[in-house]
């Protein structure tokens, strides 16, 4: 009975220790807001900056399972590729060391538990008050959660008796057995918890009581690397090809890593236990296995780091990017670690997605020039009119999917934490969704007039395609200003600059108007000269939908 109560309270206290790392994770991200996106350009960079970028995320939201999470979804999406997403894997196990850390220096030697019930009630006291720095609130009940858990896994561990952990203490002993049987069984907490960070505090905990020795504890961390890996593997089913290799990248990485350390066992204990103060018992055990978890994810990161574009081949061997179908329906799924929601990170991941939604426009807008300025000389003007019909009449539909699952993806990331900019960031993107996907409308809407033309003679004439030709030309590269400044707020030059286009564009519409009635007074085809008007009209709803996203842009929070 005695050991049944003592495995509840270490699985409520390793609940409540698993609880404030999210809550602290949550409040250090919302209070990050702005600049962690900022951060989050790097990944574009060199692999250098990949690294960093991986070991800063992973450090403010405290959990590489997300991190990598995000990493296969982002590939699956294509804002990253391979050889970045390898950077940011590397840079990931480094900052996952920083949770042992905290732990080791704070969790043990300063006795935190003390503070921990006082940190918990003025956490939630300023995250209840509406300040500007509420999200203070949220990380110090979180810090104090955690520590909170940590402090009465502590003090459970103690209630096992002996007899019920004599098999770990028995792999003590056994040579390089004992070690592989440690790692098997780190591995395998780690699977069953999905959290590396918590697994480890769990075998510092153990080794702190003397429930277990430096040697076994420093093989189940080893491990840990191994079992953590299961949740990007589990991000990257019914993927791409590109996520699935990425996948890989974070299991071959673990595993290669974990296999050289404990072949080198011994002498990467000793190359610790050179580096950290102390002796590696009592008190200053802990702070040597979180040495051994920075050590060993340094030292593995400085040995792949130099051949990156040889290990993204070698994924891209196993796992071949084979040509498949067309797709022809979209879809995108909010994505998130087991223990971590990164509503910022599936921001960037909307923002991208929506600059694809952009191009949809601008091939459709493209095709529609290119027609017009063919269409008179075309020998056969009704097959050319209804193979663009037909194909933006495609793109048309694909954009509507798009509005919709953006629109359910974003409304996603609102009900996780953000902060108050994230949420003004997530409003001006929906609202920029709807608009390019009215301007598809718009699209297909004009090759339907082109179609009507054709079918029913009704072909604008020499003249009538000269004064359309500049008007065109003025909406296109309205767009093509749009295209290239979507994701980031437009500096006040650039909003006059927009300005300055549509007024353009307005003055053009109404030179064209009134060329199109006084060609209706001169007799000439009333139904023609109606859908030359009716075709700039839909030009100046292309022009007026690019004002109304720089109006956004503008507005947009950094």
């Amino acid at each position: 009975m005695k050991v049944i109560s003592a495995l509840f309270s270490i699985a409520g206290s390793l609940g409540l220790f698993l609880y404030g790392m999210k809550v602290m994770g949550d409040g250090i991200q919302q209070a990050a807001g702005a600049r962690m996106q900022r951060v989050l350009s790097f990944m574009t960079g060199n692999r250098l900056m990949a690294v960093l970028t991986g070991f800063g995320v992973t450090a403010v939201i405290q959990s590489s399972s997300a991190t990598t999470v995000m990493v296969v979804s982002f590939v699956n999406a294509g804002i990253l590729t391979l050889k970045q997403a390898i950077g940011v894997i590397m840079g990931a196990n480094i900052g996952t060391t920083i949770t042992a850390w905290i732990v080791s220096l704070i969790g043990f030697s300063l006795k935190i538990g003390v503070l921990a019930l006082p940190a918990v009630g003025l956490g939630f006291l300023l995250s209840m008050i509406k300040w500007r720095h509420k999200d203070l609130g949220v990380t110090i009940l979180g810090f104090g959660l955690l520590f909170m858990g940590l402090d009465l896994l502590t003090r459970s561990m103690p209630k096992i008796s002996a007899e019920t952990l004599a098999f770990i203490g028995s792999f003590s002993g056994r040579g390089f057995a004992s070690i592989l049987l440690g790692a098997g069984i780190g591995m395998g907490i780690t699977l069953v918890i999905h959290s590396s960070s918590a697994s480890t505090a769990i075998f510092l905990t153990m080794a702190y009581q003397n429930m277990i020795s430096y040697e076994i504890a420093a093989s189940m961390i080893l491990g840990a690397n191994i079992g953590t890996t299961i949740d990007a593997a589990l991000a990257s089913i019914g993927g791409r090809p590109a996520a699935r290799q990425a996948a890989l990248v974070h299991v071959l990485f673990n595993v290669i890593g974990t296999a050289w350390a404990l072949v080198f066992f011994r002498p990467l204990l000793h190359l610790v236990d050179l580096v950290t103060p102390g002796l590696p018992e009592g008190e200053g055990v802990t702070n040597h296995l979180a040495m051994l978890h920075t050590v060993f994810n340094t030292i593995n990161t400085l040995f792949f780091f130099p051949f990156v574009n040889q290990f993204a081949a070698l994924v891209s061997r196993l796992i071949r990017d084979k040509a498949g179908p067309v797709m022809t329906h979209y879809h995108i799924s909010y994505s998130a670690g087991p223990l971590q929601d990164t509503p910022e990170l599936n921001i960037v991941r909307a923002e991208k997605e929506m600059r694809d939604m952009a191009g949809i426009v601008s091939s459709m807008y493209g095709r529609i020039s290119g027609i017009l300025s063919t269409l008179k000389e075309s020998p056969n003007k009704e097959a050319a009119v209804d193979r663009l019909t037909a194909e933006l009449r495609d793109k048309e539909a694909y954009a509507d999917e798009m509005r919709e699952e953006l629109t359910q993806f974003l409304m996603e990331c609102t009900r996780q934490r953000l902060n108050y900019h994230s949420q003004r960031r997530i409003s001006r993107l929906l609202r920029i969704i709807a608009d390019l996907e009215n301007m598809t409308d718009d699209c297909y809407g004009l090759s339907l007039l082109l179609e009507r033309s054709v079918k029913k003679n009704q072909i604008f004439k020499g003249k009538e395609m000269r004064a359309l030709a500049p008007y065109a030309s003025l909406v296109g590269e309205f767009l093509d200003f749009v295209q290239s400044r979507l994701g980031r707020r437009l500096m006040a030059e650039e909003a006059e600059q927009a300005a300055h286009i549509e007024d353009r564009i307005n003055q053009a519409r109404n030179r064209l108007r009134k060329y199109g009635r006084k060609r209706i007074e001169a007799g000439e085809n009333i139904k023609t000269e109606l859908l030359f008007i009716d075709f700039v009209r839909r030009l100046e709803h292309l022009g007026d939908y690019c004002y109304s996203i720089s109006a956004a842009l503008t507005r947009l929070e950094d």
